[in-house]
């Protein structure tokens, strides 16, 4: 629910705040009081393309902060809102509220804030598109795009589940069918890289590396160079150890003499100093034999070195074309065995790919029409439940239709889908059905598409009544109207406020309105108050406000949207019986 606005030096705002309750909220005021200026600020708050020009003369930059709270939302709607504030760093304030806002720099762009931190315009729209639904004179116009009717029918008939399906399925069956038209199109040059590819892991494949050889060889090698050196070493020092050398010295006799000599007394000390020289005496002998062994193992002839240096040019001349060591030649092989596996263009792998596609097709065509039987049943629906509006709305004869018909393929269209009917359709993103609002105004008139069909008043009361209808799928959220009642009046006029009225049991509604049918009916009445675009003595533009009516200065409102008979006595005598009479009609009707 929005619970504040606070604009600053917007149009012919310089400076204003409205506090909102929920239920029914009017704006009024007179031509160029700056309503609009409210409404164009929720727009901002909605993301919407920042203009410079409604930046107020003098001011450098205009600035729009709303406080939302979420407490009335549904648990779903809750759970996306929250979403959005976690994934954007904002945070709440103290009373749980959340504060968006937009500045308009006369200069310069504009900027988007969230919950404290600065955000893109993006994420603002994101987050308050949730919170906000607005309905302007453009959003009328909007109604009669073929995406935006779509869009209303499937918010009625839920089909989240079934355009997922066909989404998903869809995705798989264009990249397969992507694929194997690439294959064809590209056979001679995917073959020709084929080959190369094939020419050089069989290179590797004869050379077989294994992981770490190259290495390994390195020190090997190194050993080999050194062979004199080695033995030498390892002679002298196992001699040392052993006593084979010519002074006939053992080390390990030596040790095994201490050793005995220590376990021959009776001290504690020297006993435990005996043990560790029989540790040691164990080492020792151990290091003797692994030496030997070692001794056992050193070539005695110089072809093991030279059989090792031509491994390591075979090895070099692999790391050469293809990676900087063995490892990376045989992660290079992998990944060329991935892609070799993709360049078979033989007649096999191409009839595979081909009934792949054939398989995916079926499955979209198949989910496809389940989005269209969804689709086909709740366009009924819908269509009674608006044409039983507009009955409400002093449009007793009207009728409201809902069409689903096939989306026909274009002579162009790069992804045809033949549906088990025999029909070529357009598989677009939203599924394959062209959605058509149908109206006529009375009995008397053709049902005609409703761009063809409407005028200004009986597009509001169809917005309004689809919106009374769809309301349910958004409960706890703003709705705003602006000028929702324009081009009617009358008993029509009355009905306005009465279904503005219900549709505020279960949402926040705040309008923009002239008609004073239409604002007795609230539960909050706004005014805003300002010079309309006059000059005060000074040559300056004069500043607008919005005021909270309590009921005398309501009463005088109202006698002034009655033809401007504000001051006269039976103007407000007749603003009263209004206020009275939309009073006991809400009350019956609660």
């Amino acid at each position: 629910m929005l619970n504040e606005i606070r604009i600053e030096a917007l149009g012919a705002i310089s400076a204003a705040t409205a506090e909102f309750d929920g239920g029914l909220t009017v704006l009024t005021g007179e031509t160029g009081a700056g309503k609009t200026m409210v409404v164009t600020g929720l727009h901002l708050l909605g993301g919407a393309r920042a203009d410079a020009t409604k930046v107020r003369s003098g001011a450098e930059r205009a600035v729009v902060e709303g406080r939302f709270t979420t407490a009335e939302l549904g648990a779903a709607v809750a759970a996306q809102v929250d979403e959005i504030l976690d994934s954007s760093g904002a945070e709440r304030d103290d009373d749980g509220s959340i504060i968006a806002a937009r500045s308009v720099s006369r200069d310069g762009p504009s900027r988007a804030y969230l919950g404290g931190r600065s955000v893109p315009a993006k994420s603002l729209s994101g987050f308050t598109n949730e919170l906000l639904t607005l309905h302007g004179q453009n959003d009328q116009l909007r109604l009669m795009r073929p995406d935006e009717q779509r869009g209303a029918l499937d918010r009625y008939a839920d089909v989240t589940v079934q355009l997922e399906r066909y989404r998903t399925a869809r995705e798989a069956w264009l990249e397969a069918k992507r694929d194997l038209d690439d294959r064809r199109r590209r056979a001679r040059e995917m073959a020709q890289e084929a080959d190369r590819l094939q020419f050089a892991l069989n290179e590797i494949d004869v050379v077989a590396p294994q992981p770490g050889e190259d290495e390994a060889l390195v020190a090997d090698i190194r050993r080999l160079s050194e062979l004199d050196a080695l033995r030498d070493a390892v002679e002298t020092a196992r001699a040392a150890l052993s006593g084979d050398g010519d002074d006939g010295f053992s080390a390990s006799h030596a040790v095994g003499q201490a050793r005995t000599a220590l376990e021959g007394t009776d001290d504690v000390p020297l006993k435990a100093l005996a043990e560790q020289l029989g540790g040691a005496l164990a080492v020792l002998v151990d290091v003797s034999g692994e030496l030997s062994h070692f001794l056992s193992e050193l070539p005695t002839d110089t072809s093991t070195l030279e059989a090792k240096l031509a491994r390591q040019g075979e090895l070099r001349t692999l790391t050469r074309k293809y990676a900087a060591d063995v490892d990376g030649v045989l992660e290079w092989a992998a990944q060329a065995r991935d892609r070799l596996a993709q360049l078979d263009v033989s007649e096999e792998a191409l009839a595979g790919l081909d009934r792949r596609v054939g398989e995916l097709q079926a499955k979209v065509a198949a989910s496809a029409q389940d989005l269209t039987k969804v689709r086909v049943k709740a366009a009924k629906g819908l269509s009674k439940a608006v044409t039983a509006e507009l009955s409400g709305l002093a449009m007793a004869g009207a009728q409201f239709v809902i069409s689903v018909s096939p989306l026909p393929a274009r002579a162009d269209d790069t992804a045809p889908l033949s549906l088990p009917s025999g029909a070529t359709v357009h598989a677009g993103r939203d599924g394959a059905d062209a959605v058509e609002f149908g109206f006529a105004a009375h009995g008397g008139s053709d049902l005609l598409p409703l761009n063809k069909s409407a005028s200004g008043g009986e597009l509001s009361r169809v917005m309004l009544a689809l919106e009374v209808v769809l309301s349910a799928s958004t409960e706890g959220t703003t709705m705003v109207f602006d000028e929702v009642d324009a081009g009617v009046g009358g008993r029509a006029a009355v009905q306005i406020g009465r279904r503005l009225a219900r549709l505020a049991r279960t949402h926040q509604v705040i309008v923009v309105t002239h008609l004073p049918q239409v604002a007795a009916y609230a539960d909050v009445h706004l005014v805003v108050e300002g010079a309309a675009g006059r000059a005060d003595g000074k040559g300056k533009a004069k500043s607008s406000g919005v005021r909270r009516l309590q009921e005398e200065d309501r009463v005088a409102e109202l006698a002034r949207m009655l033809a401007g008979l504000g001051e006269s006595d039976s103007g407000r005598a007749h603003a009263r019986d209004l206020l009275d009479a939309a009073r006991k009609d809400r009350d019956a009707s609660a």
